[in-house]
């Protein structure tokens, strides 16, 4: 199995609500959300550097010596559920004695499914209305794979944070209006929105 890894945090106290947490950044999306703030993690890599090697085993590393003052491992991206990898990392981690949170814009709920019993937080991105999604993500039936990943975070009962990122150029207050609705009529009770920031955005429009 593999995991290719863009980056590490060493600590971190905003990534998992209430824990101080060490954060894995996994290379590669399948979407191209036009705000995207990790725009150099959305490539996927044709050699991927084992899950025992690399930046994974520095993670390892740190974790063991850290026991007791992290609460938790984020992996994070990127998009971290297009890897099978994540599975056996997350095992892995597990066995070491953290939580896990995961952030993900669900847009593989077939192996979100694999993962769920293992997590103990998510954040979802909710990009837009389901049925409007694509003017976010550049790619067709993304809405339909993040409400279904949602409706399975929810029937869960894992803790979560569905948030959804507000730029005035591509969300306007109808389409909140209608993304808050929907949410609700699913049962959702923990969503916030948040504000679109330039750090790390190549849109030159948006950042304007």
């Amino acid at each position: 199995m593999t995991l290719p890894i863009g980056g590490i945090v060493p600590f971190s106290a905003i990534d998992y609500p209430g824990c101080f947490s060490l954060v894995v950044f996994c290379q590669g999306c399948p979407w191209r959300c036009h705000y995207c703030h990790n725009p150099h993690l959305q490539p996927f890599v044709r050699k991927r550097a084992s899950k025992k090697s690399g930046l994974w085993q520095d993670a390892l590393a740190l974790l063991k010596r850290r026991r007791g003052l992290l609460d938790a491992v984020v992996f994070s991206g990127g998009e971290p559920t297009a890897h099978a990898g994540l599975l056996p990392a997350i095992r892995e981690v597990k066995e070491l004695g953290f939580k896990i949170g995961l952030h993900t814009a669900g847009c593989y709920p077939d192996r979100l499914l694999q993962l769920i019993g293992y997590l103990d937080w998510v954040g979802l991105d909710i990009k837009a209305p389901f049925d409007a999604y694509e003017k976010i993500t550049d790619r067709p039936q993304s809405g339909d794979k993040a409400k279904k990943s949602a409706e399975m975070i929810l029937k869960s009962g894992v803790s979560y944070e569905f948030r959804t990122t507000v730029h005035p150029a591509l969300l306007f207050s109808s389409d909140l209006d209608n993304v808050k609705l929907a949410l609700r009529e699913m049962g959702v009770k923990n969503h916030v929105l948040q504000e679109f920031r330039k750090e790390g955005c190549q849109n030159q429009k948006l950042c304007r």
